[in-house]
Order: structure tokens, then sequence, then C-alpha cells
């Protein structure tokens, strides 16, 4: 098979599944797994699909985020609220991890000087922690996303995949009680898959306007999530449906 004959077969793989993995490719078309991360770079770079660590996603619909001076204007009082009882599950000795949401961003602000350890992907929150000296934070480095201010991308996956923290927190664009985490953009619903993996315990930080609500990308079930803190808008139907999937829901005023 030529190179090009190749490429249009993987992309018709990639589209079709929506994410396939370099050993399965390998196998399918019997070339080395260094040729098929070949192959993958330059459809990346010509625009035609995604790279993730060990494979590659489909790109479909708009793939670009929410920019954020925009998503730091909307539901700031609840998303400092919900913020501010995250912290309260912040004791010393922690090890944490801090997604680059704009909630994440105001849990930042708000977590007080203690010894803890902060993983995060955000830009944002390692410059608003930085300057207190009882935190160590470590920044995942990778691509860094305009947008978002934050980094994605493989290398950015690998770094968290080298971590284990006692409790993440992450927030997202949908949850919903049959769909679970979703995301607008695929690289970053990849690293917070990430997150949520190599967590012992994970609290989603979403306010009333992600409750029930499925967007573009999966990052994980609703039985990966153990707390959901949201506030007093999102109805009581809704929160029992959460709370039936095992997730602790906890509302603030």
């Amino acid at each position: 098979m030529l190179p090009v004959e190749r490429h249009r077969a993987i992309l018709y793989e990639v589209n079709t599944r929506g994410s396939i993995r370099v050993k399965e490719l390998s196998r399918m078309f019997e070339v080395t797994e260094e040729t098929v991360r070949r192959d993958l770079d330059n459809l990346e770079h010509e625009g035609k699909l995604l790279r993730s660590y060990g494979g590659a996603i489909r790109i479909e619909g708009d793939q670009r985020e929410t920019p954020l001076p925009q998503r730091e204007a909307e539901h700031v009082p609840e998303k400092e609220r919900i913020a501010c009882e995250a912290a309260t599950y912040v004791v010393p000795g922690d090890r944490i991890v801090l997604d680059a949401s704009t909630t994440a961003w105001h849990l930042a602000m708000v977590l007080p000087n203690i010894p803890v350890t902060v993983v995060t992907n955000s830009m944002k929150v390692a410059l608003e922690l930085s300057s207190r000296d009882k935190i160590e934070v470590i920044s995942t480095g990778g691509i860094v996303g305009s947008d978002s201010l934050s980094y994605v991308g493989p290398i950015a996956e690998d770094a968290l995949r080298q971590f284990h923290v006692n409790k993440a927190f992450v927030s997202c664009k949908g949850l919903h009680s049959e769909f679970g985490l979703s995301e607008s953009h695929a690289l970053q619903a990849l690293v917070k898959r990430n997150m949520v993996s190599i967590a012992d315990e994970v609290f989603v930080l979403a306010d009333h306007s992600k409750i029930q609500m499925r967007d573009f990308t999966i990052v994980s079930p609703l039985e990966d999530v153990d707390v959901l803190i949201t506030d007093h808008q999102v109805s009581n139907e809704d929160v029992l449906a959460i709370r039936r999937q095992g997730v602790r829901v906890i509302q603030v005023s």
C-alpha cells in the first residue's frame, strides 16, 4: 500500500471510530508503529486529525474553545461560591490536580497557603499559586492553547500519567446523569480524562448552566465522579438523577 493510500485508510478509520490507537493501526496496515506515528503527525500537520497520546482522534465540528475572557465573565458569583466550598476539602499534605477551567482558577485564588502539592495544566492557576511559599506547583507543560492559556496535547497527557494525587478538582462543559462529563474541545477532554484517572477522589465543580448538558467529547462516566459541587439553581429532579449514579451532590447557596 502506498503512503497516500494508507493515509486515506487511516483517516477513514479515525473518522469512523472517533479515535484509534497506534498499535491497532500498526497491526491493521502491517507497518511499524514508528511509520504510523509519522503518518499521524503528517495528517495532523495537514489539519485532518488530532494527535493524542498513543493514537489519534477525529476532528468534528468546532474544535475551538470558548475564549477565556468570555468564560471568566460567565456565572461569576456561582463559581466563586463553588470554589470557596471546594477549598474546604483541601487539607495540609494533600496532592491535588486542578484543570484549566475558570472555576478551578477561582479555587486557586481562595486556596489557603498551606503545605499542598498542586499539579495543573493551567498557566493562570500556576501563576496564581506561584507566590505562596507553602504550595508546591507542578505544571504539565505541553502545547499552549491560546484560548484557554493552558497546556494540552501528548506532553501534558504524558506528564499527568507520572503522578498520583488524592484529589482532582475539574470542571466541564456538560454533566449529564446518563452521559457523564463532556467537553467541547477534544484535547482538553483528553487532559481531563487523565486527571480523573490519576486521582483517588474526583470533585467536579460545575454551576447550574452545565447540569444535564451534553457536549462534543466525553471525558468520563459519572461512575468516576465522587462529588459534584454546584449551586442551588439546579432542580431537585436533576440532583436526584445525579445522586442515583452514586455521586454526592453539594449545593452552595
